[in-house]
């Protein structure tokens, strides 16, 4: 499903991921339902970064590792179309999917100057040792982008702490 920019003006962007639990499309389409507004479901893809993009949305990337395919229009991967469609379609919640390159604070920032976007909707870190260390390197993209744009970021937990659990850092 796709939008024009005019439909998705005013909406919220909703980052997501493959194998991303359903709960960040859920919590970002309630709230674009209780606004009235139109969901962006972006993805970025991390190993591309942007060439051009074009008024359709439609995006250009080039590989940052040079054995990757050279130039190619990114597309938005089926699967996660699929998990997106069947969690927002029975909810009746407009939407519109995106795909974006580079960094993901940088290409989210994008969007939403592009489409004045009410708010950014991104989830937590993945749970275990794995999520934590790329955390640590990459840092947090919700954190990223509360310093890089003026927009609310709603994050969501997706793997929260009981009480007596150690914080990643600790």
């Amino acid at each position: 499903m796709s939008a024009n920019n005019g439909e998705q003006r005013g909406g919220i962007i909703v980052a997501v991921v493959p194998g991303q639990p359903t709960t960040v499309i859920e919590h970002a389409a309630a709230l674009a339902d209780d606004l009235d507004v139109h969901l962006v479901c972006a993805n970025v893809d991390v190993n591309r970064y942007l060439v051009s993009s074009y008024v359709d949305g439609s995006v250009v990337a080039l590989p940052y590792d040079p054995d990757l395919p050279e130039v190619e229009k990114a597309t938005f991967d089926a699967e996660l179309a699929a998990n997106i469609r069947a969690v927002l379609e029975p909810k009746g919640v407009r939407y519109s999917l995106e795909q974006l390159a580079g960094d993901p604070a940088w290409a989210l920032t994008r969007l939403a100057d592009q489409i004045d976007a009410r708010y950014i909707v991104v989830g937590t870190r993945e749970a275990g040792f794995r999520g934590s260390l790329r955390e640590f390197f990459n840092g947090s993209v919700a954190v990223h982008l509360a310093h890089r744009q003026h927009r609310p970021v709603i994050v969501v937990p997706l793997a929260p702490l009981t009480k007596g659990e150690k914080l990643p850092w600790e």
